[in-house]
């Protein structure tokens, strides 16, 4: 005679293909993507600084100008 839960298995062999199906079909990042917004990043912060920079130096040498006149 057969025991109830003999016919039940431990692990479910159908879930665990599942499972990497779903792993698989998870979508990735391309890399050189993610390296070439980083690039542009850094050109427009780097950019930022310049103009910033130029417009503070411009503002200083006017008040300076403005003083010794």
């Amino acid at each position: 005679m057969k025991k109830n839960d003999q016919d039940t298995p431990l692990f479910n062999f159908e879930t665990a293909s599942n499972k990497s199906l779903e792993i698989d079909k998870i979508k990735t990042t391309n890399v050189n993507i993610l390296l070439n917004r980083v690039r542009l990043n850094q050109k427009r912060t780097q950019n930022k600084r310049i103009v910033f920079s130029i417009i503070l130096a411009g503002l200083v040498s006017s008040l300076a100008i403005y003083f010794i006149i």
